[in-house]
């Protein structure tokens, strides 16, 4: 990109200071959007060719999740500059995500919590302090950014693949970020029914209806905020949307099962995934197969043993699900983010083959709060940081 601007503008030598009351963000246009997806496809363009790169970021924009302005695009330039004749020093996306909101006694408040991905600034204008002052520009914008009728948004978050150092000091609070990984493992599993697209919509409203009920508003003793993007269809399809093109381009073929449940109805256990390929299947050491949602049914607090016992076997089948359909798609590991203690202990009652693992450089949650008056990210309970919540 630096190239194409220079020489475009051979004369535009000195680039403005980051701190230029010039600078302002704005929104790319088609041709903005192809320069910055050609500067990007080197970093993000995983098992893709350029121009197969260059056809998912379009067709991305058209999914669940982003279309309907659910995604913005956003751009630091020179505003004395017109669209299409000025650099762009920085880009960025943010998804609009809906969000739950709950005080100690349980009292639910509905919110809107913006996703930021693809924070790029192109190498030509590294080190000059841009990026940073997009993400403080971008701060002051997306706390009344798409509100919808009284939803207020309550944060913004994001993923960060260079530490939590950066971030943090523009306002992004990095959280405690854990995953726990399988290895893939052929086999025949029939103790669980796979999951196909159809019955998504079903489940993720049941999903959401036992967030709602059994984690948001009950009482805790904890006085944190507790604060959940919800785990809805509409994300899970995004995640579907860019594993199936990538599949097609690669395979001609795309994944049918979604996902594994067992366990029989009021005490089922399920996970809906998806299928990542970083590198040419040939060379799958990256590969990997994410569990985006894990959920039990049976959310009751007075569970007894046997009923745990039966959730745990219930577990190892979708685990064991997933296992297979990584060594089905030749990928290289099964991973499952955000385990909650309690449940990690019950993995480890499977007797899966596992290791844990802390993330402290790559997909780093951060947290920018913006809700509930003066409080900040440490008195903020995030719950449910799974894959889902990643774009």
């Amino acid at each position: 990109m630096g190239q194409y601007f220079s020489s475009l503008f051979p004369s535009y030598s000195n680039l403005p200071d980051s701190t230029s009351p010039e600078l302002h963000l704005s929104h790319p246009t088609d041709n903005e959007n192809k320069s910055i997806w050609n500067s990007t496809s080197a970093a993000w363009k995983d098992a893709l060719t350029v121009p197969q790169y260059l056809e998912e970021a379009a067709y991305l924009m058209t999914v669940p999740l982003a279309k309907n302005q659910g995604m913005t695009q956003w751009i630091l330039v020179d505003k004395r500059l017109p669209p299409d004749q000025r650099p762009l020093l920085a880009s960025c996306e943010t998804f609009r995500k809906r969000s739950l909101v709950s005080d100690p006694e349980g009292n639910i408040f509905e919110s809107i919590t913006h996703g930021i991905a693809c924070v790029y600034c192109d190498p030509a204008y590294r080190g000059r302090g841009y990026a940073s002052r997009m993400m403080r520009e971008l701060s002051r914008v997306l706390p009344t950014w798409q509100t919808e009728n009284t939803h207020r948004v309550v944060a913004s978050v994001l993923y960060s693949d260079i530490g939590g150092r950066f971030y943090e000091r523009l306002g992004w609070v990095p959280f405690p970020s854990h995953h726990i990984v399988f290895e893939p493992v052929a086999s025949e599993s029939r103790e669980t029914v796979p999951i196909f697209d159809r019955d998504l919509p079903e489940l993720c409203e049941i999903d959401e209806r036992l967030v709602r009920t059994a984690t948001m508003a009950k009482p805790v003793r904890d006085q944190r905020t507790r604060f959940a993007i919800l785990s809805d269809c509409d994300h899970m399809r995004w995640h579907h949307s860019k594993e199936e093109f990538v599949c097609d381009r690669l395979f001609g073929k795309s994944p049918e099962v979604k996902g594994a449940v067992a366990g029989q109805p009021g005490s089922r256990v399920w996970v809906i995934w998806t299928h990542r390929f970083y590198e040419h299947p040939g060379n799958a050491s990256g590969n990997t197969l994410y569990i985006l949602r894990l959920v039990f049914e049976d959310q009751k607090g007075d569970t007894d043993r046997q009923d745990i016992d039966a959730m745990v076997e219930s577990l190892k089948f979708v685990v064991q699900a997933a296992q297979a359909e990584a060594a089905e798609w030749n990928l290289h590991q099964v991973v499952l983010w955000g385990p909650s203690p309690v449940v990690a202990e019950w993995i480890a009652k499977t007797g899966i083959p596992h290791r844990a693992e802390t993330r402290t450089e790559e997909s780093l949650g951060c947290l920018q709060w913006y809700g509930n008056g003066e409080s900040k990210e440490d008195d903020v309970h995030w719950l449910y940081n799974e894959k889902y919540a990643w774009c």
